[in-house]
């Protein structure tokens, strides 16, 4: 326990420079703007740093959680649970922002120039693809591929069918599940030393951010921006908290306390994919099964985006206001299910809120494309929000399905809230606490006695 002390306290000090990183970001931004975009690479740089480690972290928590799990029959209730909570969750999100948009009406009285129309346009993204495409694309090229290419939805496929496989061999597969674990500690540990990047990388991001927008942007479209924070901050306290409190009995600022250190790197980063390594361990951490962290996280990071539904709806309604062609009701509702619809597919692509609304609107209402140019100054801003918001619905979502399919021990929830078992920042996993709960009622193989080099044997 005193080893885990001084952990926490090295990792204290990480935090607080990612906080004076963010605050000197902010201040290169307003006062030296042209020097604070050429500050891009560092953000970009860190982000791509942590989405190295994405797939190999994603694959091996699929494969030890399927693979020690007896029936399969287990695994595809919690897959069915998962694409069914999201896909109501999704319709919520459209709601409330249809709602919203509705009542502020924002984008009365914006003027439309050449060169926010030619913005628009460019926001266009050729990589969002049709929905059979974006279904097809599951499938990768090769069993490696899948690797190389950063997909999270290949990682996936390739790490249910290979956790299947070994669940199908029984005792012949061990060893191959005890390599995974072995790779499975590597990757964490290779984690957690990029995170010690993270101030430089916030500065970076912000800097570059705040440089490129400035306070021009931000006064112009402040009704916008702020009406997004706004119902983002309720959907999530209302809407997710009264889901936790009345499913899992959980106070949902406990659960985002706990989650404050991914709270502060997305914030900033501006992407929630930078957070979702520490999110699968530290809801394992927290009491989830394997099975139920591996596959809910990964696929909710392309399914379960409650934030950029909020965001594509409001900027929708936003941009057919400034445009001087408000929708009704009945053209609202059919607009808003295409770009539910095609947001699947720009799942993974680069900025995929504003790239989503682009090409949404290219293929639906082609007529409203020019209007995009209108909030690229401020999408940067609200990205944070919706990546927020994204990952707040991610991490409540896991321990909602997590107590539907009675994959939690809620004695360790309750431990880890309370901070009697503090997660290990070093390693990113519970391997040296003596204290951490049983595994074996969570669908995970039973710990096995630890060699002279402290590895599992």
């Amino acid at each position: 326990m005193a080893t885990g002390a001084v952990r926490r306290d090295r990792t204290h000090y990480l935090y607080i420079a990612v906080i004076i990183a963010v605050a000197l970001g902010i201040t290169v931004g307003l006062a030296a703007p042209e020097f604070a975009v050429e500050l891009k690479p560092l953000g970009t740089g860190f982000v791509n740093l942590i989405k190295m480690m994405i797939s190999p972290i994603i694959f091996c928590t699929i494969v030890l959680g399927i693979g020690s799990v007896r029936k399969a029959a287990k695994v595809g209730a919690v897959g069915g649970i998962a694409l069914g909570y999201f896909l109501v969750m999704s319709m919520v999100a459209l709601a409330i922002g249809l709602v919203v948009g509705n009542i502020l009406q924002p984008g009365d009285g914006l003027a439309l120039t050449d060169a926010v129309k030619e913005a628009g346009q460019g926001q266009v993204s050729a990589e969002a693809k049709p929905p059979v495409e974006f279904v097809l694309g599951i499938i990768p090229t090769t069993i490696v591929s899948a690797f190389t290419t950063g997909e999270v939805l290949q990682t996936l496929l390739v790490a249910l069918l290979v956790g299947f496989a070994l669940q199908a061999m029984g005792s012949v597969g061990e060893p191959v599940l005890r390599g995974v674990e072995h790779i499975q500690r590597l990757v964490f540990r290779i984690l957690a030393m990029v995170m010690w990047a993270a101030p430089i990388g916030a500065f970076g991001a912000i800097a570059a951010v705040t440089g490129s927008a400035g306070l021009d942007a931000l006064k112009s479209l402040a009704v916008l921006m702020l009406g997004f924070y706004v119902t983002c901050f309720l959907f999530v306290v209302i809407v997710l908290g009264t889901l936790l409190r009345l499913v899992a009995g959980l106070n949902i600022l406990t659960l985002f306390k706990y989650l404050g250190r991914e709270f502060l790197l997305i914030l900033s980063t501006s992407s929630s994919e930078s957070a979702l390594p520490r999110l699968i361990a530290k809801m394992e951490h927290l009491g989830v099964s394997k099975p139920v962290v591996g596959i809910t996280v990964p696929t909710g990071y392309s399914f379960n985006l409650d934030g950029t539904m909020i965001y594509m709806t409001m900027a929708s309604l936003f941009i057919a206001d400034a445009m001087g062609r408000p929708m009704s009701i009945g053209e609202q509702i059919p607009l808003l299910l295409f770009l539910f619809v095609a947001s699947k597919g720009a799942a993974g692509v680069t900025g995929a809120g504003l790239a989503t609304l682009a090409g949404g609107l290219q293929s639906h209402r082609p007529e409203l494309v020019d209007g995009v140019g209108l909030i690229v100054g401020i999408d940067r801003f609200m990205s944070e929000a919706r990546a927020l918001t994204n990952f707040a619905g991610n991490a409540v979502a896991t321990v909602l399905i997590g107590t539907w399919t009675k994959e939690i021990d809620k004695a360790r929830v309750d431990e880890v809230l309370a901070g009697r078992i503090p997660f290990d920042e070093k390693t990113l996993l519970d391997d040296g606490h003596a204290d951490a709960a049983p595994e074996t009622k969570l669908g995970v193989p039973e710990p096995r006695e630890e060699d002279e080099a402290g590895l599992k044997v």
